[in-house]
């Protein structure tokens, strides 16, 4: 198993939160339990998190913003020429002939980092850059692809790849030049793994395995000077604002644009401030936790829900009604089988057809009772892979819901449980329970409902996330 470290820092003034690095985890791991979030953070979080964007932390310590005088300052106010992840999910911000490093980085030339992008082509500064996405195409996934005037360089790892640079056309027949703008569009937040393309109010959508081309205008939305995909959401950059948008249909939700300054870089006078005081691991908890059959992994907290599995990416909390409108005030219990996501709150149970973005299937909520077949509250709920049983915790008390069966009754109630759970996930290793601060490990379901004394908890540490011993 990979450790990474893991890092934390809480905006005050925008009450944001954001951890970088971790563990990768799918539905088939249970390292999840060493991204548990704090309930501190959680709820300052909710206090403010409603617009806010991701931000990127490089490095364990965040400095503050120094700069040369000789060099471009972004906290002055810059318009981006791109803006792109690497393979490792370092986020580069390119301006002329200088990049940025993450949020916090001192300003250096590109050629520094990507040493073929210098004068030597003699083209211009970087147009529009992207990573790709593209699983079924290993030998071009995770390459981040770079566009000055007519041509496309890829690289790996910072390498050229050979061949490169070539015409666009090459590499995206379709695609015009002097592009403005580019992003990513996995599988799934579009309908195939594709890439916007931006120029003007164009946007080409390229789908890469067929490689056929879409053009559409977005005439509401801002001309995009960079784009960016995070963590399913998708951002365009133009001045020194973005604006938040819908990978497929251009849509803005919420008030924009908002200045870039205050959310995708530290800068002394914008947005940045004290506040954060790093919680004590004694004040951990979990409202929800479920892993869907992609590995998306879901962590939920009062209205708040944090993404465990791109752990590359670092990882943000966002508001559960950013993805799941109808349960904007929490969740009581989520549990994932085959394409759906079901969500309980109260006594009312809302299914959502995935991927993102969430739909809530027609019909949707309706009572635990018509449902399931049980009366609430609920308190936890998962299901193992290969299964259709959802095994349900209600008190010390769990019962068992055949989902293939028709009308949904209760087919078995466990032995009482040792203790109240907050939460539960099952994975190849076992069930992860938790409560509070702690989590426990067991072999089966079966091996929770026949246990009659809790096994050993285990705590969270400093070692395992931002907290105090």
């Amino acid at each position: 198993m990979r450790r990474f470290c893991i890092k934390a820092q809480f905006e005050h003034l925008h009450h944001r939160y954001v951890v970088s690095g971790g563990l990768h985890c799918t539905r088939t791991t249970l390292c999840t339990a060493m991204k548990l979030l704090s309930n501190t953070l959680f709820l300052c979080l909710a206090l403010g998190l409603t617009n806010a964007a991701p931000t990127h932390h490089e490095g364990a310590a965040v400095a503050e913003h120094v700069h040369d005088p000789a060099l471009p300052d972004r906290c002055a106010g810059i318009e981006f020429d791109a803006i792109a992840p690497d393979e490792k999910g370092n986020i580069f911000f390119f301006k002329g002939e200088y990049l940025w490093q993450g949020f916090s980085a001192a300003t250096y030339h590109s050629n520094q980092a990507f040493k073929e992008l210098d004068d030597a082509h003699h083209l211009g500064h970087v147009n529009a850059a992207f990573r790709m996405h593209s699983e079924d195409h290993p030998m071009d996934h995770d390459h981040m692809y770079f566009f000055q005037d007519d041509k496309v360089f890829s690289y790996y790892n910072h390498t050229l790849e050979e061949g490169y640079p070539k015409d666009i056309q090459q590499d995206f027949p379709g695609i015009p030049s002097q592009l403005d703008a580019a992003v990513e569009c996995p599988k799934g937040e579009c309908i195939t793994d594709s890439v916007l393309f931006f120029k003007g109010h164009d946007v080409y959508g390229y789908d890469i395995a067929t490689k056929t081309v879409k053009k559409k205008t977005w005439s509401h939305l801002p001309v995009c000077t960079s784009a960016l995909r995070w963590q399913e959401h998708y951002y365009c950059f133009h001045g020194h604002n973005f604006t938040r948008f819908h990978q497929r249909t251009g849509e803005v939700t919420g008030d924009y644009p908002k200045d870039a300054r205050n959310y995708f870089m530290r800068c002394s006078d914008h947005g940045h401030g004290g506040g954060y005081r790093t919680p004590k691991c004694s004040e951990v908890t979990l409202d929800a936790i479920t892993s869907d059959d992609a590995g998306k992994t879901y962590a939920f907290k009062g209205p708040i829900y944090m993404r465990l599995d791109q752990s590359r990416d670092g990882m943000h909390a966002f508001p559960i009604g950013r993805s799941w409108k109808e349960m904007s005030s929490g969740v009581d219990a989520v549990f994932s089988v085959t394409d759906k996501l079901y969500m309980i709150k109260g006594d009312q149970v809302y299914i959502y057809k995935s991927p993102a973005p969430y739909t809530l299937i027609a019909g949707y909520p309706k009572t635990l009772k018509e449902e399931l077949g049980i009366e609430g509250p609920v308190d936890a709920a998962f299901v193992c892979a290969d299964e259709h049983v959802v095994h349900i915790i209600q008190g010390q008390k769990m019962v068992d819901v055949d989902l293939s069966a028709t009308p949904r009754a209760v087919s078995r109630v466990a032995a009482p449980l040792p203790f109240k759970i907050d939460a539960a996930l099952c994975g190849p290793k076992g069930v992860q329970v938790f409560q509070g601060s702690h989590y426990y490990l067991y072999e089966s379901p079966m091996t929770l409902s026949h246990s009659r004394i809790a096994p050993e908890p285990l705590p969270i540490t400093s070692a395992i996330m931002p907290c105090q011993d």
